[in-house]
């Protein structure tokens, strides 16, 4: 999972005689105030006593350095191999999501996209399915040139997390298909009481090309495509569905033992640490250090497959854990 490591993160952790030789050197003056130079952190590598042997400098007797930038980045790149397939994870977000961006070829404005906010669910295979009216103008747009896509974000406020762009043709769904395909969408969306009027149809954007980008902005950026069949052949992560209500009971009832997980599992020292989600290889966290926040991926120590197995881990972490805690 990627982040963003803010600049005021590479703390340097120095004895009073070095602070002002290294510690002026690195920040403006109205940071430096903030530190306390009497300061020592010591706390078990579990993650990676390698990586962090060549972050923690040796340097001279009054001072020992802590990068902890450097510590996130070496955990992040770690964990990243740990972290779903794109496809899995493609496959996931848009399971999970609900809307979406579509764009169309305006006919009103020849040669120009036309952007639209789109309440979306899939298939079982995949496919998005819409619920569109023939009042709406991307509706018109799309009886012109069937042409589309479909951009998903799983956070959108975040340029570091995945973005989905869906490439593909929109059809009508056969009158055969729709009991089914409006199951679907009322599973997404149980309150769309209007998909039943007289002028909402529902269409299938067949996908063609999918296009992922993740990390922007970060050391951590990936992208690239997908076939429509590498896509289809993927499969929807089975612990996903129970993010919401574990990630809930965890900020709400084990805060601080979500905190003292991410401490020992990533020897980052986090001051806090909330959880967003989690999927069948480990949980994202939002944790916070000397006021700064980031995002770190916490791998389990093996695939979950299901939701007991989840709290079986979480235990286990937690177990091994204490004796840092």
């Amino acid at each position: 999972m990627a982040t963003v490591v803010p600049h005021s993160l590479t703390l340097r952790f120095c004895s009073r005689t070095a602070l002002n030789g290294r510690i002026a050197s690195h920040f403006p003056r109205s940071l430096i105030s903030s530190f306390n130079p009497r300061l020592r952190l010591s706390f078990s590598m579990a993650a990676s006593t390698e990586s962090t042997s060549q972050i923690v400098a040796s340097g001279d007797a009054n001072s020992e350095e802590i990068d902890v930038s450097k510590l996130i980045q070496a955990h992040q790149e770690k964990a990243a191999r740990l972290s779903l397939s794109p496809a899995e994870e493609i496959r996931t977000l848009m399971d999970q999501r609900v809307r979406g961006m579509l764009s169309t070829f305006s006919r009103r404005f020849e040669g120009y996209p036309s952007g639209s906010f789109v309440d979306f669910a899939c298939d079982a295979d995949g496919t998005p399915i819409l619920a569109v009216s023939s009042l709406a103008e991307h509706a018109k747009n799309l009886a012109t040139n069937s042409k589309c896509s479909l951009l998903v974000a799983k956070e959108p406020e975040d340029r570091g997390t995945l973005v989905v762009t869906l490439h593909g043709d929109a059809v009508a769904v056969p009158e055969e298909d729709r009991p089914a395909v409006r199951a679907a969408y009322l599973s997404k969306h149980p309150n769309a009481f209007w998909v039943d009027f007289g002028d909402f149809q529902f269409v299938y954007i067949k996908p063609k090309i999918i296009r992922y980008v993740t990390g922007v902005a970060t050391a951590s950026l990936r992208s690239g495509e997908l076939s429509d069949e590498e896509y289809k052949a993927a499969r929807v992560d089975p612990v996903a569905q129970f993010s919401k209500p574990v990630t809930s009971h965890m900020n709400r009832d084990h805060a601080e033992d979500t905190k003292n997980i991410v401490r020992h599992w990533t020897s980052i020292p986090v001051d806090s640490a909330i959880m967003l989600d989690l999927d069948s290889l480990g949980f994202n966290v939002e944790a916070g250090y000397q006021g700064s926040s980031f995002k770190l991926r916490i791998p389990f120590p093996r695939r979950a497959e299901n939701r007991k197995d989840v709290k079986t881990l979480v235990v286990e972490m937690l177990e091994a854990a204490k004796p840092q805690a």
